[in-house]
């Protein structure tokens, strides 16, 4: 196939108008060209009065090599192999499946590529499935009463699949491409293929991870629930099994540890047994709301309500006066504030969007990067300590009842404690508590944000809209620690492999997708299938 860039059309070009722009492009007559697929579609929103749709297109046409040898321009290319190349298997026999522990993207992943490669794996989550963990999130959204092991954080699916499911990443790894790939098979809309940011939504998400459940088992893995590993068993330095609850045993040599970034209990319990920890620097801040319609319409002036361009996100960053860096994170349009706590008594916002993305409000973290510096301890787990401490304060701050701490925008600038809700109404649910938010973030995060709210609102018009809301406190952005592995991808405990987000490896639900098929990877060239 010949791939082409850079075909640009209007928003509002006909079904037609693509086909004739690659006929137009390549010179050829409307028989010749016999088949085409959009490889990415991006927009060009420069000029806020002329926005295009641009695409690279990927293209099958008679007499292919006759149409390169006449064509010279730069855009148009022979389409490069993307398709996911298997490792070679490894002849060291398994005694036992190997086992993954956690059911977000590292290990649902880790654990289809094993499956798919005949090496039958045993998939552990602590939480509930999907179907029986939305209802307990539910219920905690509506009357605060906190399930510590099934909610945001802990389940399957992770803590993406109560996210707006976006999958944008800064990896360049053709594994990205297998991972978008399987998430069609599993029910994503195959728009995430091309779109330059796509996203899944939650509401889509729920049904993918039950898919790729079922396909995992289809192919010989098992997957259980309600099944908290609580500890390792291990001989001199190589891992021979692992404790579920306290009372099963299950002997393996390859475990896959893919706990997600909030199993503070699972980092203590490594860091009881040896495992090689170390901090990792994170980012805090809150939840900052706006209604949908000033984004678009700072991002797409009068063409800001045009049906075919969505709800606009943005993506920000500043860098304040006191060397602290403040950005914005995890937008999510037409989204909404979630509780995502995971501990009893401290309390933890998120973003949430469905795929429609068509909820009034836009939301985003609005963060400031903090280091082992601020930890006030060279322990390996300090981090964990800090963000308890500021998800206490949080939850004490909200009225101790898991309603979160708020302030408009005009009164955090001005300093003085929110006494009533403006314009944008706050999304979050159980509920939020007019408060001054000074009381539940460090100086250094507080100063850094009301600096790059003003700053971004320079960025982005109307970003220091006085009656924007402010939520706290967004805590796990990223995991606070890393667990240290050597060039095989294995811990300090040998047949132990560390993988995504929790690890310190990952930054999404793609990046941890990848990494986890990384790790399944170095257990297949090491070990043979099971017979």
């Amino acid at each position: 196939m010949l791939r082409i860039s850079e075909i640009k059309l209007p928003i509002d070009a006909d079904k037609g108008a693509l086909k004739n722009a690659i006929i137009k492009k390549l010179r050829v007559s409307e028989e010749d060209l016999l088949e085409y697929r959009i490889f990415k579609q991006s927009i060009d929103a420069r000029k806020k009065e002329q926005i295009y749709f641009v695409y690279t297109i990927d293209v099958r046409v008679a007499s292919e090599d006759r149409i390169l040898s006449k064509l010279k321009e730069p855009g148009i290319t022979v389409t490069p192999d993307m398709s996911y190349p298997n490792v070679d298997a490894g002849d060291i026999r398994l005694s036992n499946p190997p086992v993954v522990i956690g059911s977000g993207p590292a290990g649902l992943f880790a654990a289809l590529l094993l499956a798919e490669r005949g090496y039958r794996p045993l998939l552990l989550e602590r939480g509930k499935d999907v179907d029986n963990r939305a209802k307990d999130i539910e219920g905690f959204w509506q009357t605060g009463a906190l399930n510590p092991e099934s909610n945001v954080q802990f389940g399957e699916g992770g803590a993406g699949t109560f996210s707006d499911g976006k999958l944008t990443t800064q990896i360049k790894d053709l594994r990205c491409r297998k991972v978008l790939e399987e998430l069609v098979k599993a029910g994503a809309p195959e728009e995430i293929l091309y779109h330059y940011k796509p996203h899944v939504g939650t509401d889509i998400l729920r049904a993918v991870v039950k898919e790729i459940r079922q396909r995992i088992i289809a192919l010989g893995g098992e997957v259980r629930f309600e099944s908290k590993v609580t500890d390792l068993k291990k001989e001199t330095d190589q891992i021979v099994g692992v404790l579920v609850n306290d009372t099963e045993l299950f002997p393996a040599e390859a475990v896959v540890l893919a706990v997600g970034h909030s199993a503070r209990d699972t980092f203590k319990m490594l860091h009881d047994r040896g495992v090689s920890i170390t901090q990792k620097p994170f980012s805090i801040g809150v939840r900052i709301e706006h209604p949908q319609s000033l984004v678009n319409k700072s991002q797409y002036g009068s063409l800001a309500e045009n049906p075919n361009l969505g709800a606009a996100d943005y993506k920000l960053s500043y860098h304040a006066s006191n060397g602290r860096s403040c950005y914005t994170f995890c937008m999510c349009p037409g989204g909404v504030v979630v509780a995502a706590a995971s501990e009893e008594n401290r309390l933890v916002t998120n973003g949430m969007s469905y795929h429609a993305r068509d909820k009034e409000n836009a939301n985003s973290a609005l963060l400031v990067g903090v280091g082992p510096e601020d930890f006030g301890s060279q322990h390996p787990l300090a981090g964990v300590e800090f963000q308890r401490h500021w998800e206490e304060q949080a939850f004490l701050l909200g009225g101790s009842s898991y309603k979160a701490p708020a302030q408009l925008v005009k009164d955090f600038l001005k300093d003085v404690p929110s006494t009533a809700i403006g314009t944008v109404k706050p999304s979050y649910e159980p509920g939020v508590t007019l408060t001054d938010l000074k009381d539940c973030l460090p100086d250094y995060v507080i100063a850094a944000m009301k600096e790059g709210i003003v700053a971004l609102d320079r960025k982005l018009k109307g970003f220091a809209m006085g009656d924007a809301i402010m939520t706290g406190v967004e805590t796990r952005s990223s995991s606070p620690i890393r667990i240290v592995r050597d060039d095989g991808l294995e811990s300090s405990i040998k047949g132990l492999y560390p993988t995504g987000e929790g690890a310190g490896y990952a930054g999404g639900i793609v990046s941890a997708a990848v990494d986890g098929i990384k790790v399944a990877e170095a257990i297949i060239q090491k070990y043979a299938p099971l017979k």
